[in-house]
């Protein structure tokens, strides 16, 4: 059965530990302050530190308070997650530079290992000519901002330039390849007004001729 002195006796341990706290709250402080003058920190960085702090805030609070630690030991808790929570987004830069120059790296080797079709459209991480377009057979890896694209991995592909018609619309062009046909006709008449009167009959007749051929081409 717990007595009223025993009682007494663990308020006054309980408040002792409290009292140590205040040590545990200055140096927090502290080591915010130099933070604060060494590094410079993006505002979703200093975010996720404050975080991190306060986590490891609240667990050394809870160890001296509730589990009887000591203040040693709650401490050197706070300060390895503070170590760790600066040394994660000091080196995420680093982490990110190196990953991107390893994507590089990578686009550059399949791009040479599974080239177009038709010409490559990549090298050696630069983007080259390929005005007119072409087909990539075979899944080919490009470097894109931050990471690499893929295409092609489904199937062929083609890039197809686009080109803005007389209308002003933009979209691909279809070229038939078909040389134009020039056709030339020689008309002898001795009755020259009759053929003038009726030349736009014989220009009618000849157009929907040449409509037929290109219909039956």
């Amino acid at each position: 059965m717990t007595t009223l002195s025993d009682l007494e006796a663990q308020i006054a341990a309980l408040e002792a530990r409290l009292g140590q706290t205040t040590g545990l709250v200055s140096e927090f402080d502290s080591e915010l302050s130099g933070l604060s003058r060494n590094l410079v920190f993006t505002g979703r960085e200093v975010q996720s530190l404050s975080r991190n702090f306060s986590t490891g805030l609240r667990r050394a609070f809870d160890g001296v308070v509730f589990d009887g630690l000591r203040m040693q030991d709650a401490l050197r808790g706070l300060a390895r997650t503070i170590s760790g929570s600066v040394y994660n987004t000091t080196m995420r830069p680093v982490q990110n530079a190196f990953g991107s120059l390893l994507a590089q790296g990578v686009a550059g080797a399949m791009g040479a290992i599974m080239p177009f079709a038709q010409g490559g459209a990549f090298g050696a991480g630069r983007v080259m000519p390929f005005a007119k377009g072409g087909v990539i057979s075979q899944a080919t890896a490009f470097p894109m901002r931050g990471g690499i694209g893929l295409m092609g991995e489904a199937g062929s592909e083609a890039i197809l330039p686009l080109a803005r018609g007389p209308d002003g619309s933009l979209g691909v062009r279809a070229n038939s390849g078909r040389a134009p046909v020039n056709v030339t006709v020689n008309i002898t008449t001795p009755d020259v007004a009759g053929f003038e009167r009726s030349q736009s009959q014989i220009a009618a007749q000849m157009a929907r001729l040449l409509a037929q051929g290109n219909r039956n081409r």
